[in-house]
């Protein structure tokens, strides 16, 4: 049924390094704390042991509408790129996405980091695939405004 890419990036100020080390450990609310039209914001992570920092590791994500996804880290490429699968999908997006590949990079632009978000998303079903581009732009105004928050974090993080 084929995969849809979906993408979002902001200049940050800072390094590279220094964007990768304060977004990965971040806890997910602090991210993902507003919804935009049906994409929920993440309301709490439950069974994550440790710091998030370990490719290999695992989660559970629980949005504000009752549903949940199991997030599990894939790669972490340090300063460069860090990469997670979302699986066991329950709630509203679970008719349309059976599976997400998500990334974020981390490139040195101008006095700053660019910061991108992606995610390559599986479709559940024809009826999803046919939604893909409704709900791809949903999800990037969702990453714009998580993007932002990217922004406030790594200007907070000391040097």
């Amino acid at each position: 049924m084929g995969s849809y890419l979906v993408s979002a990036s902001q200049v940050v100020p800072g390094v590279p390094a220094h964007a990768f080390a304060a977004v990965l450990p971040t806890p997910l609310p602090a991210l993902f704390d507003r919804r935009f039209g049906p994409i929920q914001p993440i309301k709490e992570v439950t069974d994550q042991v440790g710091e998030w920092s370990t490719t290999g590791q695992t989660r559970t994500i629980r949005l504000a509408d009752g549903g949940s996804m199991r997030e599990e880290l894939t790669e972490v490429s340090a300063p460069d790129a860090f990469g997670y699968r979302i699986t066991d999908i329950h709630g509203p997006m679970r008719p349309l996405v059976a599976e997400v590949e998500g990334r974020w990079t981390f490139a040195a632009e101008g006095g700053g980091t660019r910061v991108t978000w992606s995610w390559r998303l599986r479709p559940a079903n024809p009826v999803g695939r046919v939604l893909m581009p409704v709900f791809g732009w949903c999800w990037r105004r969702y990453a714009a405004l998580a993007l932002e928050r990217v922004e406030q974090v790594v200007a907070a993080q000391p040097l």
